[in-house]
This record gives C-alpha cells, structure tokens and sequence, in this order.
C-alpha cells in the first residue's frame, strides 16, 4: 500500500512546500493539494514548488474538475511540471464540487467528465488527440506521463471510472462502503474488456493520531459534511433506495444547508448534522495500532493508497508517526538474510 497526504494550499505557501518535504521524509509517495481557486491559493503554483522542494515526491489535485480551466491548460500543466522536475505528477478529478458552487456553477455532467479524462490524458502523455474539430498535440512535450484518477461516489460516476479511470479515488474509509464501490468500479472495467486489477484504488480520508475520541472527531467532523455534498446530489438523483448503501445516505437527513466559506476546515459550523458514528466510520482515526488494524481492513479489500487528509491541529506528530510505525507495518517486510 502507498501513502499519500492531502495538504490545503493556504498562504503561506512556505509552509505547504514544508509540510509537503516532511511528508517525503516520513516516507508517504504522494502529495495532493485540494483544487479550489476562489478558497485557497491556485495549487499549481504550489505544485511546482513543492516538485522544486522534494526528490521523489508525487504530486497532483484532490481533485481537479472539467470546468475550472480548459482542458488543454490542464493538460498543458501536467506535461510542462513533467519536462521540468521528471514525471512526478499525477491527475486526481472529478466532476467539481467547491470550485465550481463557490462561482454558483455546477457540477459538470459525466459525459463532459469522460471527454476531458480523454483529452487531458492524451495530451499530458505526449500524444495527439481530436477536440474542437481539430487534432492537437504539444510539439514541445516528450515522454510525459500522467495518470488519471478518477473521485466517485454515485453508480453511474463509478461505473466511469471502472471504464476510462487509471485510478479510483473514493473520499472516505469506511470498509463497508468501500466494499461496494471497488466492487462496482472493477465490474464496470471488467465490462469494458480492461484488466480490473491495473486499476489503482485510492480511500483519502482524515488521519488523526491521537488518544481522546471527543477531540478527534471534532478536528474531523467537516469531512462528513464535505461528503454530505455529494450524497446530496446522489440523493437527489437517485433517492434514497437508489442502490447506494444507506450507510451513505441515511446520515444526510439532518443536512440543512453548507457554507462553503467553512468548506474543509475543522471549526466548520455547518456539520452538527454528522454524527459521531459517522466520523469514526468515515475517518481513520486513534492510535497507531487502530490504525493499522483499519488499513490492514482496506488493503484487504483491494485500496492500494491511503491518501490521509491533514485538515487539524495535530499535522507533524500524525506524519511522525506513521513514518515510523504505520508506514512500515503496511509495507513488504524483506530481510536481509535468509
């Protein structure tokens, strides 16, 4: 299993740039930045500093959406960090969420999700590709490489990622719901014809180190509401017996109302719908050992990253301690003689 972080790109971007040479020391693979414009600073620009400021790092959004920026521009990002710092990014997207609601847009639609996946691969790898009427290519980029993955919640949104996806990012650890998920994402791309198991499986969720619950899950309560969003559209599309566990669902019917402006942050006010259970689920969250026996959980079922949210007051001290006791306990053991 790889280990990524999930850092937000406040000013300074100083301290982002640290956080993300810690993570590399501590021995995560990735480094992955929420893509908001309007909330925090471009993450680009940020990216491109932190591939400066580290050696083997993996960097990209958590997630990047069709709407923000056309999709060459995109593309164009990708293939240029890759010509200056080697191929060391990576394209995590979705269908936008904050991004696009702060400008009161909308999630774009599935079919222009698939069309961008397509032209921003294509381009970002150095390769011609159909759009608008004409085939483009960047004469400039040679021997780039970008996967993309794709975030999900609902049926039809997994069932693409199965079919196009280099990758599957699902946006919380609990094992029951991850269960259903990689199990639709892999039917979906064994009836694509695809290898099912070439497909990389991401749960990003809270990591939180620590020994007092109460403290924990309030530094943790916004992510249920930041996934509240999306079973909200989920809901609204499918209803609640849509085929989407109620594991997901059933929380929501407290949901009043978001304030974006709180959006990811723990002293979010606008989360008092998520109940505990609910954090505890959806998070990772205790001390080294619970955490492991939840990874272990998870690798079981097929997650080949763990991308740990640092969105709380506890940032160094939960990267020490998976440096020195979670990583290695979820890597292959080799010894030096046998």
């Amino acid at each position: 299993m790889d280990f990524g972080v999930v850092l937000q790109t406040n000013p300074p971007a100083s301290r982002t740039v640290q956080l993300a040479q810690l993570a590399e020391a501590h021995g995560f693979s990735h480094v992955w930045t929420f893509d908001s414009h309007l909330l925090w600073e471009e993450p680009y620009v940020v990216h491109s500093a932190i591939l400066n400021a580290t050696r083997r790092i993996t960097v990209g959004p958590f997630v990047t959406n069709p709407a923000t920026r056309d999709w060459t521009v995109t593309a164009s990002v990708f293939a240029t960090l890759n010509e200056m710092y080697g191929n060391r990014t990576i394209c995590g997207i979705g269908r936008g969420d904050s991004a696009v609601r702060v400008t009161n847009g909308r999630p774009t639609s599935l079919k222009e999700l698939r069309e961008s996946i397509h032209v921003i691969r294509e381009l970002a790898n150095s390769r011609a590709v159909e759009y608008n009427g004409a085939t483009l290519q960047f004469p400039w980029s040679r021997g780039s490489s970008l996967d993309v993955w794709v975030a999900a919640y609902g049926p039809l949104a997994l069932r693409l990622a199965g079919e196009v996806g280099d990758g599957f990012i699902l946006q919380l650890a609990d094992p029951d719901i991850a269960e259903w998920m990689i199990r639709v994402v892999k039917d979906a791309a064994a009836a694509a014809g695809r290898g099912p198991e070439s497909i990389a499986f991401c749960v990003a969720a809270p990591m939180y180190i620590g020994t007092d619950p109460a403290h924990m899950r309030d530094q943790c309560r916004w992510f249920g509401g930041m996934v509240g969003n999306h079973v909200a559209d989920i809901v609204a599309k499918y209803g609640t017996q849509g085929g989407v566990p109620t594991a997901l669902t059933d929380y929501i019917a407290g949901r009043e109302g978001y304030d974006y402006n709180s959006h990811g942050k723990s002293d979010n006010d606008h989360v008092d719908f998520v109940p505990d259970e609910i954090v505890d689920r959806f998070c990772v969250l205790g001390t080294a050992e619970e955490h492991i026996a939840k990874l272990e959980r998870l690798r079981e079922l097929g997650v080949t990253q763990f991308a740990g949210y640092l969105q709380h007051d506890n940032k160094e001290e939960t990267m020490r301690v998976y440096g020195e006791t979670v990583i290695p306990a979820l890597s292959a053991h080799i010894t030096a003689k046998r």
